[in-house]
């Protein structure tokens, strides 16, 4: 199994930080290794203290299913096929902010989790710390 590395990692949380600062926002940002264990993370200056425990679920959370958290909310909608998966794996997020890493070869080595405003910027920023490792 491959696996994120601190540079990688630290790469994605200086785009993910990037992408914050260029939509005025504060967030905090999570990276986890393949093994969905805290790899790197930062938390913004007046960042929500509550969105530090939901960035890292968020990461751990899209490592875990290898897909984006937003998707897996909505397979754990009432009715669907996962739901209330949430409350395994010691709680997870099943809304937008988790993405998957992926490296060259197209294979999941880590994910990104991002919290600290609308769902839609988490996910926008998530994405920017994804796409900045390859």
């Amino acid at each position: 199994m491959s696996d994120i590395t601190l540079e990688q990692a630290q790469n994605a949380v200086a785009a993910a930080l990037g992408k914050a600062i260029a939509i005025e926002t504060k967030m905090n940002i999570a990276v986890v290794d393949a093994g969905g264990n805290l790899k790197a993370f930062a938390r913004m200056d007046g960042a929500w203290l509550g969105s530090i425990d939901i960035s890292i679920k968020k990461a751990r959370t899209a490592r875990f299913f290898d897909m984006n958290t937003g998707d897996l909310g909505g397979l754990s909608q009432p009715g669907g096929p996962l739901y209330q998966i949430e409350v395994s794996n010691g709680g997870l997020i099943t809304f937008p902010g988790g993405v998957p890493i992926k490296n060259g070869a197209g294979e999941v080595i880590g994910a990104i989790g991002v919290s600290g405003s609308v769902v839609e910027d988490d996910h926008a920023v998530a994405v920017a710390g994804a796409e900045a490792v390859r």
